[in-house]
């Protein structure tokens, strides 16, 4: 009861509490167009970037989390119901990933690490640099587990992520984005079975779904890039756990916020649809 009272609590905060995406910077601006799925015009504001600083390690990853995202849409891995239902993330029939799009994808996580390691070979405490190993370990990560279907491989890959994440929370102040890394394994961690729990060890993380939410709320009140992103899992959790009228709040601001996007127009409309009969049923 102590949990579903502090996740409604934090829903309803939530709500009037959300961090924009830092437009002041090209990566926060290729960000806003991932967000819209306008893919060609966050590669392209990436590119220019490229060409203008190429030895910054952040756009790098940036450009592969957008190729990875334009190919979980492709495959239609994005929709909520998809994350919804454990059996269609683990035995969904064989998805056949586009050859060039992986190649590119692992060619830009390979620049992106070797720029930012040359980066911190001579500043040790680069934030950006530190991001990007974070933001590259985990796209490597999501690959495998969703589109490879890899799932207990990428457990072994989100150790690492983690690893990262943690150096960035211990900075002063902290990288506010990498609470995502955390509360996504936390979350993903507390859903499998008790037995499996016990072959499954990462660092700080107890499978505690209320701290899942708590490192979620964070991003998504004080990331830099990531907010709406954490939004968007914060919905999934609230309808995985039947609450479908705050998981209709968190995608309504998102809808506002990005309204090009589709695909959170659609699920927005499922999110009420299921509120209603939810109201429905218990007036019934």
């Amino acid at each position: 009861m102590r949990l579903v009272i502090a996740l409604l609590l934090m829903s309803v905060c939530l709500a009037g509490q959300t961090a924009k995406v830092d437009t002041s910077t090209p990566i926060g601006q290729a960000f806003v167009r991932m967000y819209s799925f306008d893919f060609p015009g966050a590669h392209a504001i990436l590119d220019q970037e490229i060409r203008r600083d190429p030895a910054f390690s952040l756009t790098y990853s940036v450009k592969a989390a957008c190729l990875l995202f334009s190919e979980l849409n492709r495959l239609k891995i994005l929709q909520v119901d998809f994350f919804e239902d454990d059996d269609k993330v683990v035995n969904r029939k064989k998805l056949v990933p586009d050859p060039a799009v992986r190649a590119e994808f692992l060619r830009l996580i390979d620049v992106s690490r070797e720029k930012a390691n040359a980066r911190l070979a001579t500043q040790p405490d680069d934030r950006e640099a530190m991001f990007t190993l974070c933001v590259s370990s985990g796209l490597v990560t999501d690959y495998a587990a969703l589109v490879e279907r890899r799932r207990f491989g990428s457990f072994t890959l989100a150790k690492q992520t983690q690893a990262y994440a943690l150096k960035l929370l211990a900075l002063n102040p902290p990288y506010y984005d990498a609470h995502m890394s955390v509360g996504s394994a936390e979350y993903v961690v507390g859903c499998l079975p008790f037995f499996l729990r016990w072959f499954i060890r990462i660092d700080q993380v107890e499978g505690s779904k209320e701290k899942a939410a708590e490192h979620l709320q964070l991003v998504a009140e004080r990331g830099r890039y990531f907010g709406p992103f954490a939004r968007i899992l914060l919905a999934v959790i609230d309808l995985r756990e039947k609450r479908p009228r705050e998981a209709e709040r968190l995608l309504a601001g998102l809808s506002e916020e990005f309204p090009e996007n589709l695909l959170i127009r659609k699920e927005l409309a499922r999110a009420g649809e299921l509120a209603r009969r939810g109201k429905s049923a218990a007036g019934n």
